[in-house]
């Protein structure tokens, strides 16, 4: 099977969460990181853990400014880039009619514009090389409309057309495009953050922890080039979705 053995990996949102718990998993395996996030302090606490072959890069992903200078500083740094892993996000839930319209925007901003930023940014040097993976983390909600969380299932919705458009118009250029769709993840995003509550609910089967979403992005970038998996649904045993 392929190995990430000196492969550069440019995680969006990678200071918390799936992105951290991704950063980690992928290090492990012989990636070089180039690790994305707003918060300077929390980014460099993931960096000092992982150690020389992660770099970090404070930068909004719904700056294009932002974003292409940290995928130009990445390819600085190790001189290549080969995979984007488009996590950054951000969750609303709650009835419309309750709703904030600004809040809205920033999510929107982050969900939607934050990706096809992200896309953009590294896109000349896939192009280039003709060589290179997107992965874009989604959510079972951009696979059904969940009615607790319109705003957030909307901005799912449209990640999931961006994908496969994206996929189909770059499929003779030797790049690979696929969106990883997780259910409930016990994480910071849904205001879980005790480790024993994280393990106590994922037992029983309510929730996902974030490392068991990047084992399912580490399986995802390691098919073999002929294998593309366009759309990976990963949901707790007991969500009734």
């Amino acid at each position: 099977m392929p190995t990430l053995s000196g492969k550069t990996i440019l995680i969006t949102g990678a200071s918390s969460g799936i992105g951290k718990a991704t950063a980690r998993l992928l290090a492990a395996n012989g990636a070089n990181l180039a690790l994305v996030a707003r918060s300077a302090e929390r980014l460099q606490a993931v960096v000092k853990e992982i150690g020389s072959n992660a770099l970090a890069l404070t930068c909004d992903v719904t700056s294009v400014d932002q974003l292409q200078k940290s995928a130009k500083t990445a390819i600085e740094r190790f001189g290549r880039l080969d995979i984007l892993f488009a996590n950054a996000g951000l969750y609303l839930s709650g009835d419309v009619a309750d709703g904030n319209p600004s809040a809205w925007g920033e999510l929107i901003d982050t969900n939607i514009k934050g990706v096809l930023n992200s896309v953009h940014a590294v896109l000349p040097e896939f192009l280039a090389q003709t060589a290179g993976d997107i992965l874009i983390c989604s959510s079972i909600s951009g696979h059904q409309a969940i009615h607790w969380e319109p705003v957030y299932s909307a901005s799912k919705h449209a990640i999931q057309a961006f994908t496969h458009g994206l996929r189909r118009q770059l499929l003779e250029k030797g790049i690979r495009v696929g969106a990883i769709a997780p259910g409930m993840v016990l994480n910071e995003l849904w205001g879980i953050y005790d480790q024993s509550e994280i393990d106590r609910r994922a037992d029983l089967g309510e929730g996902l922890r974030s490392e068991d979403v990047a084992e399912a992005v580490l399986f995802m970038l390691t098919r073999p080039s002929n294998v593309t998996v366009r759309d990976l649904v990963m949901l707790p045993r007991t969500q009734d979705l």
